[in-house]
């Protein structure tokens, strides 16, 4: 197995895919994400200890100009890999048996909140500050877009920007502090660039924070109205920036999920059950999860966590990865006396692994 996987979860999302592996029986090649490296060193001496010599193998470097290379050997079965889908696609067409390749794929999303006129407005500022701004946005589960219902426009943006200034910026060893600096150099630069496109297009920043700089962050910045021809609705921003765009009529986000790349998750706000329960059924054919009156998130690990379209293949839990990286096999035989003689002399036996009722639970 090849893992790769993501910078800003490198040791929880890594290891969800490195450990259910190991745990199947499979050896794998697993490369750390380019951010996050140090926190390896003190796991090298415990895979040493743990395993025998050959069973994990760790390289450092870039993910392409390392990965590649492997791939073409044609030796790698299962790609595990959380990141984006043009990186998966470019080690899967590498592969020269490309259908004997099994795929574990946590990719990019655009996830929505839909926020409809009888929402609860305190909790759900709260969960989209939770869900656009944890960790910066730099999540595939982060709320990228928020599609307000024209009745409460007014008043969820006024509230949302005032408590999107209200946050704390600085190092995440601080106490109380909400948002950290950005990891990836050109990142500012390239928030800021999304922010110029849509002001140019008729966007405005709606809280007064918005988009100030400093050399390793730029403030969070709740954009209004954004258009689909502006880069910030079609890109995942993976950053703090906010579109936000308003309706009348529930087809609108709708129709934009449904003409989406994506589909990984929907954040849905409102309290009225028979207007919940048909929006609850046509969501669940567009995204894997629905969250009610809640942020998107990844946990519990045992909840299915994947995706429709480009967001996933495949499926990562505690119970689904396991089956992930295993094949189902088994021995069969025919209700005979022969045979179950012959069954019941292997069991006594105990001499082969597979057959086996000793199972440690």
């Amino acid at each position: 197995m090849l893992c790769l996987g993501p910078y800003n979860f490198p040791l929880n999302e890594t290891f969800t895919l490195l450990i259910p592996a190991l745990i199947m029986g499979n050896t794998t090649i697993f490369k750390p994400a380019k951010h996050g490296v140090l926190l390896i060193a003190p796991l090298l001496e415990a895979f040493q200890s743990s395993f025998p010599k050959g069973v994990v193998n760790i390289l450092f470097g870039r993910g392409r100009a390392i990965a590649g290379p492997i791939m073409k050997t044609g030796k790698v079965d299962v790609l595990a890999l959380i990141g984006h889908s043009s990186s998966a696609n470019a080690l899967v067409n590498q592969h020269p048996k490309s259908n004997r390749l099994r795929q574990v794929l946590g990719l990019e999303a655009k996830n929505p909140a839909i926020i409809l006129p009888d929402a609860d407005l305190d909790l759900t500022v709260k969960e989209c500050i939770s869900g656009t701004l944890s960790y910066d946005g730099q999540r595939c589960t982060a709320l990228k877009i928020i599609y307000v219902h024209e009745d409460i426009k007014k008043e969820f943006l006024k509230k949302f920007a005032k408590a999107v200034d209200a946050l704390k910026f600085g190092n995440p060893w601080d106490d109380g502090i909400d948002l950290t600096p950005l990891p990836e150099p050109g990142k500012p630069d390239y928030i800021q660039e999304l922010l110029d496109d849509a002001l140019e297009k008729g966007a405005k920043i709606m809280n007064k924070k918005g988009g100030d700089r400093v050399p390793n962050f730029i403030w969070p910045s709740i954009v209004y109205p954004t258009t689909k021809d502006m880069k910030v609705y079609e890109d995942e921003q993976f950053g703090p920036i906010i579109p936000v765009i308003s309706f009348d009529d529930i087809s609108q986000p709708l129709d934009d999920m449904a003409a989406s790349n994506y589909g990984q998750q929907v954040s849905l706000f409102g309290k009225d059950v028979y207007a919940l329960s048909p929006l609850i059924d046509t969501l669940a054919n567009l995204v894997c999860r629905v969250n009610l009156n809640s942020s998107c998130q990844r946990g519990p690990d045992v909840y299915p966590f994947t995706g429709r379209k480009d967001s996933a293949q495949s499926t990562l839990s505690v119970n689904d990865a396991l089956r992930s990286f295993s094949i189902r096999t088994f021995v069969a035989f025919k209700d005979t006396e022969l045979n179950n003689e012959t069954i019941e002399q292997l069991m006594e036996a105990k001499v082969s692994n597979f057959l086996s009722t000793d199972y440690i639970l």
